[in-house]
């Protein structure tokens, strides 16, 4: 109610973004998953644009600090449990992994064990 005793109609949203997490109606955490994907594969295109080859180690150092928060950002609150949305967090890590040259035409468990990276459900 206001001062004037009229009552206020309040607007319903779908969706809310608070603190970086998108909190939609249903409570499930799939659009939270899209938007950390398509955050995360802006930013390996970026790298992909801007390095005319990646090695190794660069890979290593160039994913842990752009790539990987955008796909692990506040993931205790959001955790994905459906597997459509694990999928769509895996997509993008397989994406990723080829960036190094070496490396396209292996396995994508090989990849990750030269690498020495885990898989974001081990994480």
């Amino acid at each position: 109610m206001t001062d004037s005793g009229k009552s206020v109609q309040l607007n319903a949203t779908r969706e809310e973004k608070d603190l970086g997490v998108y909190i939609v109606d249903s409570l499930k955490p799939s659009l939270q998953g899209i938007k950390a994907s398509s955050k995360a594969m802006s930013v390996m295109r970026l790298i992909k644009r801007n390095f005319k080859s990646v090695g190794s180690e660069e890979f290593s150092l160039l994913y842990k600090a752009y790539i990987r928060p955008h796909l692990e950002y506040c993931i205790q609150v959001w955790s994905p449990y459906l597997k459509k949305d694990i999928k769509c967090l895996k997509r993008v890590q397989r994406k990723a992994k080829k960036l190094v040259g070496t490396l396209r035409k292996k396995p994508y468990e090989e990849r990750l064990r030269v690498l020495k990276l885990t898989t974001l459900e081990k994480r």
